[in-house]
C-alpha cells in the first residue's frame, strides 16, 4: 500500500523519499509543488492548510510521514501546528493509516540538553517548544486511546547535504564560501552534537516499516562524538580549506537584526541549546536496529561536496 510523505520537498522529506524505495514503489509525495525523487514516485499537490486536501492525500495510505517544516515564526507555529497536526490524526485514525512524526528536542527540559534521551523530563523552556510538547501529546494521547498507531522519530540540530536550513550550512559553511566569518550563537565551547539528514532520514523510513516499532519515541542515529561548536566550525574549515575566523553572534545583536530581518527575532528563546552541552543520546535506536551515525568528518565532507556542485 502507498506510504506518503506530508511535506515532502524538504531537508528530511528528499532523503526520505530515496529510503522509502527500499520498502515499497507506491510513494505518494505531499507538498504544494511536489517534485520526484524517484521514477515512480506519485505527485500529489496539496495546501496543507486546507483540511480536505489533507484527508485526500492521506486516504489510501498505510503509513502517512509528516517532515513538513512551517515557517521559523511563533504565531505561525500557534496558528498552523495544533489544526494541521489534529486533521492529519483524524485522517490517519479515519483511513486507518500509521502516523510517522518527525521532531525536534524542542519540548524536553533545559536541564536536559546537556544529555537528551527518550526518556527526558517534557518541560520546555520557549513558546515554541510548547507547541512541539502539544503536538508531542496529540499523538501519543491518541495512542493511549488506542485510535491512533503511531512513532515519533526525533532529531537533534541537523545538517547534511542539500539541507538549507541547517546552522552550519547557513552560517558556517555559506560563510565560509563568501570569504566571511563563521557565526556563532552561544558558546562555541560547548558540545554540540548534530544528526546528520541521510541518517536520520534512512532511520525514518526503518522506522516506519518495522511494526514493532509504533507507538514509541525514538531518538534517530546521532553522532556519538562529542564534538564542540568551535569542533565543528573547524572540520568545515579544514574540508573546505580555509582559515577558521568566527564571529560571536550575541542576543542583543539577535534582537537588532530582528528589526530587519523578521526570522532572527525567533533565535533569542532558543540561545539556551547553544549556552551548554548539548548531548542527543540515540543508543535506544543503535541497540535495537544495530545502526550508527554516520561519522562527523564524513557528514561535513558530503555537506561541502553539496555546496560545491
Amino acid at each position: 500500500m502507498i506510504q506518503t510523505i506530508l511535506g515532502s520537498g524538504g531537508g528530511i522529506g528528499v532523503p526520505l523519499a530515496r529510503e522509502l524505495k527500499n520498502y515499497t514503489d507506491e510513494i505518494r509525495l505531499v507538498s504544494r509543488n511536489p517534485k520526484k525523487v524517484n521514477n515512480s514516485d506519485e505527485l500529489f499537490p496539496a495546501d496543507l492548510n486546507d483540511p480536505d486536501q489533507i484527508d485526500q492525500a492521506i486516504a489510501g495510505s498505510s503509513v502517512v510521514y509528516v517532515t513538513i517544516g512551517f515557517e521559523y515564526n511563533l504565531k505561525v507555529w500557534q496558528k498552523t501546528w495544533p489544526p494541521f497536526l489534529q486533521e492529519v490524526i483524524n485522517s490517519c485514525i479515519k483511513h486507518q493509516a500509521k502516523l510517522v512524526f518527525f521532531d525536534n528536542i524542542y519540548m524536553y527540559a533545559k536541564a536536559s540538553t546537556p544529555f537528551m534521551t527518550e526518556d527526558s523530563p517534557i518541560l520546555p523552556p520557549s513558546e515554541k517548544g510548547k507547541i512541539r510538547r502539544l503536538l508531542r501529546d496529540m499523538i501519543m494521547d491518541a495512542v493511549e486511546k488506542k485510535n491512533l498507531t503511531a512513532l515519533i522519530a526525533r532529531a537533534a540540530d541537523f545538517y547534511g547535504p542539500d539541507n538549507k536550513n541547517s546552522a552550519l550550512t547557513i552560517m558556517v559553511a555559506e560563510n565560509f564560501l563568501k570569504g566571511k566569518k563563521a557565526q556563532v550563537m552561544g558558546n562555541p565551547n560547548k558540545i554540540h552534537t548534530y544528526t546528520y539528514t541521510p541518517d536520520a532520514a534512512k532511520a525514518t523510513a526503518l522506522l516506519g516499516n518495522t511494526p514493532d516499532a509504533y507507538n514509541q519515541e525514538w531518538h534517530v542515529p546521532t553522532t556519538k562524538e562529542k564534538l564542540t561548536t568551535l569542533e565543528w566550525i573547524e572540520l568545515i574549515a579544514s574540508e573546505l580549506k580555509t582559515e577558521v575566523k568566527i564571529q560571536k553572534v550575541t542576543k542583543v545583536m539577535l534582537q537588532l537584526l530582528g528589526l530587519f530581518v523578521p526570522m532572527m527575532r525567533e533565535f533569542p528563546e532558543m540561545l539556551y541549546q547553544s549556552e551548554q552541552d548539548y548531548i542527543f543520546d540515540s543508543s535506544k535506536f543503535e541497540k535495537r536496529f544495530g545502526i550508527v551515525a554516520t561519522t562527523p568528518k564524513e557528514g561535513v565532507k558530503k555537506l561541502v561536496e553539496s555546496l560545491r556542485k
